[in-house]
């Protein structure tokens, strides 16, 4: 997108609805219809850009969603990435079992979001969590994942 010369549409405007599209997407707010759009306007863009950069910009886009399309899929239909990378998507979860109460987790949270007592299992408040992954490096009982 920030390469693009600007001097064909499909390059200049279309990388950048790719990437609009893609960035809803990994914060959980893409749709189906996104999909489609996506695959698309990308299809679209390397059959009419004029250089070499426009026909191959989509590339990336149209081989992975052809060979990872669950992980589309996942994105839109369930909101999950099933590879624990976007941020927006993910979920840090204390696992009842594990959790011996040692308030690690708890001492360690920039923003409090952990709470119980000492020798007590811990509970992550999802709305005020900000996905910094600092309880689950600190926990030694691998009592906190990441889903």
């Amino acid at each position: 997108m920030d390469e693009t010369c600007g001097k064909c549409t499909p390059c200049r405007i279309g990388s950048k609805r790719i990437y609009e599209i893609l960035d809803r997407i990994t914060m959980g707010q893409g749709t189906e219809e996104d999909l489609e759009k996506l695959r698309s306007l990308s299809e679209n863009i390397k059959d009419t850009a004029l250089c070499g950069l426009g026909q191959t910009m989509p590339n990336p886009v149209l081989s992975t969603m052809r060979v990872f399309e669950n992980e589309y899929r996942a994105h839109v239909i369930d909101k999950k990435c099933p590879a624990g990378v976007c941020a927006d998507l993910l979920e840090f979860v204390v696992v009842d079992e594990k959790c011996v109460g040692c308030t690690l987790c708890a001492k360690v949270c920039p923003v409090n979001c952990i709470s119980g007592k000492p020798k007590e299992v811990h509970v992550i408040d999802q709305a005020e969590c900000i996905k910094c992954g600092a309880c689950l490096d600190k926990c030694k009982f691998d009592a906190i994942i990441k889903q």
